[in-house]
């Protein structure tokens, strides 16, 4: 039939004539969770473009494509449950679809719910008459022993009903052949709306009881029990006995992988980067550059951003698909479920249960998925508190610290024992982190951002198998290497300025013994040293760097260094004065200081402003504070 993908480069902007350059313009609507997405995907390949609605934090992606020799440019906008209460993606949802922009809007249902989505369904009938139905997911139904009449379904709606199964991109001609058919008028769309009353509520019955009017008719279940194994599954899950525990046990098992797989490839990346380093350095003296910048681009930029990749991309290689894993399981919405209650309570939403658990892989992304939010004052707390677990740059230095202070088989090297002792220290400082996200979140809805929690739709999807292939895609390149991109960004600037600190000298002393020697005082009021917190504010680009900034201050290198052996860290450090408080404050910082410099960029670009950008560098940072300080002082009082 002749579908073809095809990219223009350009960017979607409803004020030009961008939208002019296509025949037809289609807007795909549905609930979360039914595969409108994957539809999209599917029809535009990788012909998309990504960014913000207007005035807008809520995510748009419009693609294009080519049909019967017809260019499409399709919108994806927010998936909603609904269009006529106040958050951001509903507004939008409404508002576009109101507009009469698109010449024919597709709502994508899910076969195995209908009941739920035609909620939405009847709903957009009463903004455009051009409409079709594509009932998504009709694989996951038949295996559940639900049949669904399509052309039924057609004459009960009033509209074109297509059936399909978005991971199999065959199956979505025929939908493509309605919207062509729908565009030219060879098709025509007659909707069977619903009596609006004037009262929401009563509406929302009103269509609820037409919804399962139609469903009687055209659905036949041949088994009433397809969803046993769901709840049977959920009723532990989700239990108020288990649920959390579950979740703990899960995380902490997906923290040991990363802890364990993450060794060896960072190892082998690092001798590979050390391999390349003087066939790099070799090349700029060809060039006949000056020494000075030669020992610039080697030591300063170059080590840092090997440092960063080798240490960085083996954990979130690793991290990010098996949360990718999770989320393609239908496990994310139950912990956002679990801590429905508890994020209440601080008066903000279940779902920065969600935000919060992307911030463990890189704060930047949690940042970005605060998107989700229903308002804009939960939206804000949940920005201003993603910081508070810690992203996987920020897991090294954890994962080290512990190993060497609180393992005791650290003297034997590595083994079962060591590691698993490492993960139950990682997921306590990581429970301090939770503790102090709540903490912090109900402050600022007593305080700055006073309000209540506008509450959450909580929709727990059916278990799915997991499309392993998708996962990899996903989680490593737009996941992975998109925020390994970032971080490089920022943090070759900053081995420009350790280079800088650590070859300039005023007297005998080096600027970085002069600022470290300047921030001594205050930090041994922390249990910490001047080289210890000058490593902290080094490492604002990127939290991966703060360890061997420290060695380098204590070897007196003009460059970061690494040291692969655990008994030489061990050695090196107690050799300067560390103790298991030092150690346990230095780990403490490390989970409550300012975020680093890519998540700080990605802050500002959400909120548009330099208040909750500085605000969200302070709450933090305040927090470690006093937090170092108060371990500092009981460990003195009891010592």
């Amino acid at each position: 039939m002749g579908l073809t993908n095809s990219s223009t480069g350009k960017k979607l902007n409803h004020n030009n004539n961008f939208i002019n350059d296509f025949d037809y313009k289609v807007t795909l609507a549905g609930n979360p969770n039914t595969g409108k997405s994957t539809v999209f995907n599917a029809l535009t390949g990788l012909n998309q473009h990504t960014g913000n609605w207007t005035g807008k934090t809520v995510e748009n992606a419009v693609g294009m494509c080519e049909y019967q020799n017809k260019k499409y440019l399709f919108c994806d906008i927010p998936g909603t449950y609904s269009l006529f209460t106040n958050s951001d993606e509903e507004k939008i949802a409404h508002d576009y679809i109101k507009s009469s922009s698109a010449d024919v809007t597709v709502v994508v249902i899910d076969a195995t719910r209908l009941e739920r989505n035609l909620n939405l369904v009847y709903q957009i009938f009463e903004l455009t008459n051009n409409v079709i139905v594509c009932v998504n997911l009709i694989d996951e139904a038949l295996d559940k022993g639900i049949k669904v009449d399509l052309n039924l379904l057609s004459q009960e709606l009033g509209v074109p009903v297509v059936g399909t199964i978005a991971r199999k991109k065959k199956t979505l001609y025929n939908l493509l052949k309605t919207i062509y058919l729908v565009c030219s008028g060879e098709l025509l769309c007659n909707p069977i709306k619903v009596d609006f009353s004037a009262d929401f509520e009563i509406s929302s019955k009103k269509i609820f009881e037409k919804a399962n009017e139609v469903v009687e008719k055209c659905c036949v279940f041949e088994n009433n029990n397809y969803n046993d194994r769901d709840k049977k599954i959920d009723k532990i899950l989700t239990s108020k006995k288990f649920g959390i525990p579950i979740m703990i046990l899960f995380f902490g098992l997906i923290f040991w992988i990363t802890i364990v797989g993450a060794n060896y490839p960072s190892q082998i990346l690092s001798n590979f980067f050390n391999f390349l380093s003087p066939y790099f350095e070799g090349f700029l003296l060809w060039l006949h550059l000056p020494n000075w910048i030669v020992s610039l681009l080697i030591n300063g930029v170059y080590k840092t951003a090997s440092w960063i990749v080798a240490v960085m991309l083996p954990p979130m290689a690793i991290f990010f698909p098996l949360f990718t894993l999770l989320e393609d399981l239908g496990y994310l919405p139950r912990i956002a479920f679990n801590l429905d209650k508890c994020f209440n309570k601080c008066h903000s939403s279940g779902r920065q249960a969600l935000t919060m658990c992307m911030g463990f892989g890189c704060n930047a992304a949690g940042v970005i998925g605060c998107r989700i939010m229903s308002s804009k004052r939960e939206r804000l707390i949940a920005i201003l508190t993603n910081s508070f677990v810690p992203c996987n740059g920020r897991f090294p230095l954890l994962i080290t610290l512990a190993t060497l202070f609180f393992s005791s088989t650290m003297y034997h090297g590595k083994s079962f024992g060591a590691s698993l002792i490492s993960t139950l220290i990682v997921c306590l400082i990581v429970l301090i982190g939770i503790g102090f996200t709540f903490l912090v979140s109900s402050i600022l809805s007593k305080t700055l951002l006073k309000g209540k929690s506008t509450g959450a739709v909580l929709e727990l999807p059916p278990y799915r198998k997991p499309q392993f292939g998708k996962i990899l895609i996903h989680s490593l390149i737009d996941r992975t290497l998109f925020v390994l991109g970032r971080s490089l960004t920022v943090a070759v600037p900053a081995g420009v300025v350790i280079w800088v600190l650590a070859n300039l000298s005023i007297g005998s002393s080096s600027l970085l013994e002069l600022v470290a020697n300047f921030f001594d005082p205050f930090a041994k009021l922390m249990g910490l040293d001047g080289y210890i917190l000058t490593a902290f504010i080094l490492g604002l680009p990127a939290n991966e760097i703060v360890l061997p900034v420290i060695f380098m201050c204590y070897t007196n290198s003009n460059s970061l260094v690494d040291i692969n052996n655990s008994a030489n860290i061990f050695n090196l450090l107690t050799t300067h004065g560390w103790t298991i408080l030092t150690a346990l404050n230095v780990m403490l910082f490390s989970l409550l200081h300012f975020p680093c410099g890519t998540t700080l960029l990605t802050i500002y670009k959400e909120t548009k402003s330099k208040k909750w950008t500085l605000l969200a560098f302070a709450i933090p940072t305040v927090c470690g504070i006093v937090m170092c300080m108060c371990t500092n002082l009981i460990y003195n009082l009891i010592v």
